[in-house]
């Protein structure tokens, strides 16, 4: 209850005029996860780097965070922040397969963190929680492999991994992501004032319209993502070249959270 009301305070403080995160999702967002390999010191620590670096950036929509000058003195003692942490065997079920035991088994490990204790060390590097309400994402991606072009679509089996690799990259930041279904709409030559896209958004229960091309590329050994979103009649757009559809989706999400979070462009 005391979390509740300290959010509270500083949501008032702040004075964001954006609809605000629930009470019950402020749990959600001070939790991180990392894989590690076994339950030991050895593979702990690192796991807490990487969670303490997740959830600042979940907190905080913040993707720069990492390079700030006063990070890696807060990363050193990453262990030190953690109010409560637990390991779910990954492999669990599954006979142990050699002499090592279960040293080498990955574990999802789970860090949960104080409200107060996380906002403090946003504060200190300058930045502060992204109190808007995380948006559900409508999705028009248009792909261009090496054979006929297609929109991913909402139910086509064909997209399935696209979707669900989306899915993945959005849960990070807090987001879901929704697939309009299919339609003759240029998503992709709308511009800002595209009443069309965000109408179609909110018939898939979805706040922003995000339109994206994936086009493969030969010479970049991979997929080439370019990303719109258009918001407020502001048009921002962002570009990630050589990697594979699972980071171009990452780097689509991020990108938003750059930007509805009020930090720059992505």
């Amino acid at each position: 209850m005391q979390d509740i009301k300290i959010w509270a305070a500083l949501s008032l403080s702040l004075l964001a005029p954006a609809p605000q995160v629930e009470a019950r999702q402020i749990d959600d967002l001070y939790v991180a996860r990392a894989i590690v390999t076994g339950q030991g010191e050895k593979n702990r620590q690192p796991g807490f780097r990487d969670c303490l670096e997740r959830v600042l950036i979940r907190v905080s929509g913040d993707q720069r965070l990492p390079k700030n000058p006063g990070y890696e003195r807060l990363r050193a003692s990453a262990g030190d922040y953690v109010s409560t942490f637990s390991y779910r065997d990954r492999l669990a079920g599954k006979a142990i397969h050699d002499e090592q035991g279960t040293y080498d088994r990955p574990h999802d490990l789970t860090c949960r963190y104080d409200l107060a204790v996380i906002n403090n060390v946003l504060a200190k590097l300058g930045s502060r929680p992204w109190l808007e309400k995380r948006p559900t994402l409508a999705v028009f991606l248009d792909v261009q492999p090496n054979g006929s072009p297609y929109r991913v679509s909402p139910v086509d089996p064909r997209d399935l991994a696209m979707r669900e690799s989306f899915a993945l990259g959005a849960e990070p930041m807090a987001m879901e992501v929704r697939f309009p279904a299919q339609g003759d709409i240029d998503a992709w030559a709308l511009g800002p004032a595209a009443h069309e896209l965000s109408e179609r958004a909110e018939a898939v229960g979805a706040d922003l319209p995000l339109v994206g091309r994936l086009m493969w590329s030969d010479v970049d050994l991979g997929w080439v993502a370019t990303w719109r979103l258009s918001a407020g009649g502001v048009e921002q757009r962002w570009t990630v070249r050589g990697v594979n559809f699972d980071e171009a989706f990452r780097v689509a999400v991020r990108g938003v959270a750059q930007i509805r979070s009020g930090n720059g462009s992505p």
